[in-house]
């Protein structure tokens, strides 16, 4: 190996994000995924949504199922029904 190749070498690229989905950890295979290929991985029917919970004040992300969402490790994630009915 060079001089620069042994500069530019960090090491192997982690191939799995540690992320969590409604308090159970998971491991993404990819840094980008849509709402729909997240739901998968966590066995979550179509008809619940899911959001990206932010840090501090501000207020959640809802993950569209047809959109990437840029992973990145520790993110947490939780699952809501798309429709509330009270009372019923």
């Amino acid at each position: 190996m060079d001089a620069l190749a042994a500069k530019t070498d960090h090491g192997p690229h982690p191939t799995e994000i540690p992320i969590q989905i409604d308090h159970r950890p998971y491991k993404a295979p990819k840094s980008g995924m849509t709402g729909a290929e997240l739901k998968a991985l966590a066995g979550i029917t179509g008809d619940y949504d899911l959001w990206y919970e932010t840090p501090g004040p501000t207020d959640d992300v809802k993950v569209r199922d047809d959109q990437p969402f840029a992973l990145h490790p520790g993110a947490h994630f939780y699952s809501m029904p798309r429709t509330i009915n009270p009372g019923s």
